[in-house]
């Protein structure tokens, strides 16, 4: 029998950013295992579902500690489940566990559900409702995070989805929310659809999606600058593409430009295939869920555009946005661009220049920075 406490100590967040303030287990997730031991102990083989499990603590620390088999996981985004594989592989768990898709083939007839709760009301709500829709009448859901990220309006949102919604006492600063008796459900409310009728656009939304249907203020800068970017280019990528309003605007604004959309965010990329049809482009819009960019060819694209993040989960960290401005560096054809839109305290320009080519401010209002950065023919040989 594998050791709870050993496997815990062996994990990574590989491929995902690593740092000395980065972790891949923390507090909340052994307070999860530890609440819901009970639970698992009596659940029973392929009665168990894991969501959003960063990088595998939870679905590895269950099997280990309880012997498990046939659990079901949904990480949305890529970086966790190839953490959780690479992990598995370490700690010689792999044939204990398969992935799904949020829906019944993930929490039909489940008895456990160990979540590491979103930060959006949004994702909670979208999986709480398929918790309740699919799950067995009589599951337990242990839902858990660090107390700091925790809010009131949470134990709300998971009322609308199950009978009794409590809060556990806190350990270091960690929460667990147990829901139970799941409530009947009428028509799933997502994704949901929003008009843009000043960008003649409609979004279409999954709840973890960033921004939800709504253009926010960094994108809705970036598109002020669309007629500027590249005008001989050939193929561009909408580079972390959310609800994919970037990509779907460049292919409404030049019908011979090819696009692909790519983000590491299932809900994102399911997101973006449903904004590209309700807007009549999916023909012209390819969508892949990829880390950052990362099966990309090299000198493949003229035109890359980015909203980038700065947040990886809940630590403020740029090494997510660093990763991106490497990959385009390697993915751009000579004279090809990369536009930007950042939070101008974060001061990427000289990243850019470094990892990317020759970059210009093109427009700054109160909050953001948009930039040009050009991948020189020097810049290809290095």
């Amino acid at each position: 029998m594998v050791e709870v406490e050993d496997v815990l100590r062996r994990l990574r967040r590989y491929p995902d950013v690593e740092a000395v303030n980065l972790y891949a287990v923390d507090a909340a997730d052994r307070f999860l295992l530890d609440v819901a031991a009970d639970s698992l102990a009596v659940a029973g083989d392929g009665r168990v579902a894991v969501i959003d499990d960063g990088y595998g603590a939870l679905t590895l620390g269950a099997i280990a500690g309880h012997e498990l088999r046939g659990v079901r996981v949904h990480q949305d985004l890529l970086t966790g489940e190839l953490a959780l594989a690479n992990n598995a592989r370490i700690v010689g768990l792999s044939d204990r566990f398969a992935m799904h898709a949020l829906g019944p083939e993930l929490l039909g007839d489940v008895r456990v559900v160990l979540w590491r709760l979103p930060r959006a009301l949004s994702g909670l709500a979208e999986t709480a409702e398929a918790i309740a829709r699919y799950a067995a009448p009589d599951v337990e859901v242990f839902a858990g995070g660090r107390d700091k990220y925790l809010t009131p309006a949470m134990n709300e949102v998971l009322a609308e989805s199950f009978g009794s919604v409590r809060a556990s006492r806190g350990r270091q600063k960690s929460r667990i929310l147990l829901a139970a008796d799941p409530k009947p459900l009428g028509e799933p409310r997502f994704p949901i659809r929003n008009r843009l009728d000043d960008r003649d656009l409609e979004v279409v939304a999954h709840g973890a999606a960033f921004s939800g249907p709504r253009l926010d203020i960094g994108t809705r800068f970036l598109l002020d600058h669309l007629r500027r970017m590249k005008p001989d280019a050939r193929d561009a990528i909408d580079l972390g593409c959310g609800t994919g309003i970037l990509a779907v605007a460049l292919a409404k604004a030049r019908p011979g430009l090819r696009v692909t959309a790519t983000d590491q965010s299932a809900a994102a990329v399911a997101s973006t295939r449903a904004t590209a049809a309700a807007n009549g482009v999916a023909d012209r819009v390819t969508v892949l869920q990829d880390d950052a960019m990362s099966t990309a060819p090299d000198n493949s694209a003229d035109l890359v555009v980015c909203n980038p993040p700065f947040h990886l989960g809940a630590a403020v960290h740029t090494g997510s946005a660093i990763k991106m401005f490497q990959q385009t560096g390697r993915v751009l054809r000579p004279g090809g661009e990369l536009w930007t839109v950042y939070n101008t305290h974060l001061n990427y320009r000289g990243v850019m220049e470094r990892m990317v080519g020759k970059t210009d401010v093109m427009g700054r209002n109160r909050k953001f920075t948009v930039t040009r950065s050009v991948r020189g023919l020097h810049d290809a040989e290095q």
